[in-house]
């Protein structure tokens, strides 16, 4: 159903499954069948090799040695900024700002940038945020006095996008936008909502949790203001990210934390500030994460995104099929440009019940709110059962999800 034949580009991919060692372990002696790519994706050999490598042989602090195994940490570091400079196409380096996650970089933009706000500001958000892009913007509203706008989602999971235009206002003082629900999958068209804000001069942040797996990303393309990703769901380690930031927008940002590394001079009386990206990397890194996190992103680079966004969008369609054709199953979130995320709830059966048999036939889910508890609440349920996919999953694995909801539907009854 839905698969094409395995030939050429789709042969290539699919030998990757044998890059991720985790892809060999079994649960309940089964074959592990991991579907939960949208909480954590799980990590190539050469990740893990480069995080192992960094701790064996140059294990030293950076920016702060003369000696020989300091420069070598630096180096390999300032490499990795590199790297994700060229992977999101940023003008320079200087913009590209090393983070534990999305999380931490919103935030940081949130009490950086945000500390302009000033009471009956606004700060438009959508509704189908991640926690991660709601609750540090509500405490910026808290601090502030500003206002949060939320634009809403139709029954497909997309945008309503002449509400997002109506909501701009002259008091929108920053537009917090996902690029690829976590929670729908949906891929909104976040060109055209960025360049309806900057028409109105408000800059815009993108959480690009979900995308970068998926999608090559360009942010001068794009244009946004802020990109925010993590490395976990990018093949990388976890407390892991990126945030880019345009230059002149994170000069004009005070620093966000305070401590070592982000300081040029201190003294009792006054203390100045390095210079970017130094001046919000307070203390010291992850650094055998960030090393990591560029293998991470080479590795996904050598795959190719034309390669990745073919084999996913099969699966997705496969899956899709599938699911429609399944007695009982509604999905949540059938917008028209999709990345391999499905969303669903299954009759009467809990979606914690649902993800408990399925872990019983090695199945690997995600179930409940997946931190979109408002967005739950406009699609009417509790929680849903999420299958994401990745580059390393297979038609097999697809398969394999609906029979294991087959199982359910056995133990359930036609309920």
């Amino acid at each position: 159903m839905g698969r094409a034949a395995v030939t050429g580009a789709a042969s290539d991919i699919l030998r990757r499954r044998a890059d991720f060692p985790i892809l060999a372990r079994t649960v309940d002696d089964r074959p592990l069948v991991y579907l939960d790519n949208g909480a954590t994706s799980q990590k190539p050999q050469c990740v893990i090799d480069a995080e192992a490598h960094y701790y064996a042989h140059l294990n030293a602090n950076v920016h702060r040695g003369v000696h020989r195994l300091s420069q070598e940490a630096t180096d390999a570091y300032e490499a990795a900024r590199d790297t994700a400079q060229a992977f999101i196409n940023a003008a320079q380096r200087e913009e590209v700002v090393f983070v534990r996650g999305t999380t931490e970089a919103i935030n940081l933009v949130a009490n950086s940038f945000g500390a302009r706000f000033r009471t009956g500001d606004e700060i438009l958000i959508t509704g189908m945020e991640h926690h991660s892009n709601i609750v540090p913007w509500q405490l910026a509203c808290e601090r502030s006095g500003a206002v949060l706008k939320v634009v809403p989602v139709d029954d497909d999971g997309e945008l309503d996008v002449a509400a997002f235009a109506a909501l701009l206002s002259p008091r929108t003082r920053i537009v917090g936008l996902t690029h690829v629900s976590n929670a729908l999958g949906t891929i909104n068209p976040v060109r055209e909502l960025t360049a309806r804000a900057h028409a109105r001069g408000v800059p815009v942040l993108l959480d690009g949790a979900q995308a970068v797996p998926h999608l090559a990303i360009d942010v001068q393309a794009l244009d946004c203001d802020f990109y925010a990703f993590s490395g976990h769901k990018l093949y990388g380690p976890t407390g892991t990210g990126v945030l880019y930031g345009r230059r002149a927008l994170l000069e004009a940002m005070p620093p966000w934390q305070g401590g070592g590394d982000m300081i040029r001079q201190v003294s009792f009386e006054r203390t100045t500030y390095n210079d970017l990206p130094y001046k919000f990397e307070a203390g010291t890194p992850n650094i055998a994460g960030a090393i990591a996190l560029g293998e991470a992103m080479r590795y996904v680079c050598d795959v190719g995104f034309d390669a990745i966004a073919a084999h996913e969008a099969a699966l997705l369609r496969d899956a899709t099929e599938r699911a429609r054709a399944f007695p009982g199953l509604r999905l949540i979130g059938t917008a028209r440009e999709k990345a391999a995320i499905l969303s669903f709830v299954l009759a009467d059966v809990h979606a914690h019940d649902v993800g408990s048999i399925l872990d019983h036939e090695g199945v690997a889910v995600r179930t409940g709110h997946h931190c979109a508890m408002p967005l739950m609440e406009r699609f009417g349920v509790a929680a849903t059962v999420r299958a994401s996919f990745a580059l390393y999953n297979t038609h097999e694995d697809v398969a394999a999800l609906f029979a294991a909801l087959a199982k359910v539907r056995e133990v359930f009854g036609d309920a």
